[in-house]
């Protein structure tokens, strides 16, 4: 076998100003001390990446990799890594704490005030290889497939800790989640483990809405009919919603999660929109003190405790990876997924 540092690799590589996607031969990436690099087995696709190639999103590097939702096995261990070592099975955050702002040297990495994006900030999985600090990694059971572990390092976990922690979602209380895509039907499913109901799922898709339904909501409407919110408050025996979930990025959706809130409501923006947002709730939104949050990814916790709750089984998303490919095929990937061609929850790369 070739000394470590002089193998290669194939990798997606994204330049940034042409705007181009190839897979290419790159030397394999070495582990510094506190990280590790990891053989990776499964990389999902996600919206955010799509939005990275047609240049909504952005990254401050020339060239990078893409790709945040990834599991494999531990290939090297950098200096100065504590437990782990090769051969583990890992899901790994998709994320890392900058180091350097006023939080992270004040010893609080969880505030982080610039946290870091994999395959935006720093190289992702969308390759043979990745290297990653060792404090992002989940350990997963023999049993939980590769593809399942992948997806839940945002797909699952985002909606997740949306529900939980930005929303407050307690049992018995009601919901409204629209665009029941990769993130959705995650979050319709995860509000039912919750104990919310009644579970109101939104999405101008018909195949969404039965897909919803499907997954374990209660009523799936579409948002475009004109009496929506009465349609809610029927539904939440005129009540309307405690907690509304906008999944799009939309600023329309906002405005209209809004309108269906009862008192005391929360609307949790986890889309990313570039949208001027403006509710169209007016005065009722204070005095019926609702609130509106923006929510952003996930912590390493919840990685972990979905781990435990997918391989004991309270979660099951083993129907939510709807397709494998190669690497060479990522960028069809993202076509299909922008296209929404055979209405895929998650597309994952094996590279």
């Amino acid at each position: 076998m070739a000394d470590a540092n002089q193998r290669t690799m194939r990798a997606a590589r994204f330049d940034t100003a042409a705007r181009t996607l190839t897979v290419t031969e790159v030397p394999v990436p070495q582990p510094r001390p506190g990280e590790v690099r990891v053989r990776v087995k499964a990389c999902g696709i996600c919206l955010s990446d799509a939005h990275l190639l047609d240049g909504s999103l952005r990254s401050p590097l020339p060239m990078v990799t893409p790709g945040h939702e990834s599991s494999g096995v531990i290939d090297e261990v950098g200096v100065g890594v504590p437990r782990w070592q090769a051969g583990q099975r890992v899901a790994m955050a998709g994320g890392r704490p900058c180091g350097r702002c006023a939080k992270c040297s004040n010893g609080q990495p969880t505030d982080c005030l610039d946290f870091q994006i994999m395959g935006f900030h720093y190289d992702g999985a969308w390759a043979e290889y990745v290297v990653v600090p060792y404090f992002v990694l989940s350990s997963i059971p023999d049993h939980l497939p590769f593809e399942q572990a992948a997806i839940l390092a945002d797909a699952v976990a985002t909606p997740y800790a949306g529900l939980l922690d930005s929303a407050k979602l307690k049992p018995a209380q009601s919901v409204g989640l629209w665009g029941i895509g990769g993130l959705g039907v995650h979050a319709v499913q995860i509000a039912r483990m919750m104990g919310a109901t009644p579970i109101i799922a939104f999405d101008t898709n018909e195949a969404a809405r039965n897909r919803a339904l499907e997954f374990g909501a209660d009523v799936a409407l579409d948002p475009r009919s004109p009496d929506v919110r009465a349609q809610v408050l029927q539904h939440t025996h005129g009540l309307g919603l405690d907690v509304a979930v906008d999944l799009v990025g939309a600023n329309s959706v906002l405005a209209q999660a809004a309108l269906c809130l009862g008192r005391y409501g929360r609307v949790v923006m986890v889309g990313l929109s570039p949208e001027q947002i403006q509710l169209g709730a007016g005065v009722n939104f204070g005095l019926r003190s609702q609130t509106l949050q923006g929510h952003l990814g996930y912590e390493k916790k919840h990685l972990d405790q979905l781990v435990t709750l997918v391989s004991t089984k309270r979660l099951d998303v083993s129907r939510s990876v709807t397709a494998t490919m190669p690497l060479e095929d990522v960028a069809k990937g993202v076509e299909r997924l922008v296209k929404k061609e055979g209405n895929p929850i998650r597309l994952v790369i094996t590279p």
